[in-house]
């Protein structure tokens, strides 16, 4: 088996609440009639959510992205997915729960 596709079902599997969360929000066209995939490989990265239509990607990220090391990889994963045409929408797990209509 692929590796790539092994990890990309374990991350499936190993969900967090978040992401479980917002997965019940996206799938099935049911945001704007818009299709998104989750843990979509793009390049040496494998993206939350992603909408090929739109070339966007949705990351919800918990406490390892607010250290100093955490928001490096961020912004160089953010720049490298620019250069291949993707956008990317960052929402930390506490704006998921508490400002879900946002």
């Amino acid at each position: 088996m692929d590796i790539a596709l092994a990890r990309r079902r374990e991350l499936r599997r190993a969900a967090t609440d978040a992401e479980q969360v917002l997965w019940r929000l996206l799938r099935r066209r049911q945001f704007a009639g818009v299709k998104f995939r989750r843990q979509h490989p793009i390049g040496r990265y494998i993206l939350d959510f992603y909408c090929a239509d739109h070339g966007l990607a949705v990351e919800l990220d918990g406490g390892q992205h607010f250290t100093d090391e955490g928001r490096a990889h961020d912004e160089s994963r953010t720049e490298y997915l620019a250069t291949r045409g993707v956008r990317v929408l960052r929402y930390t797990n506490r704006e998921l729960f508490e400002e879900r209509e946002g």
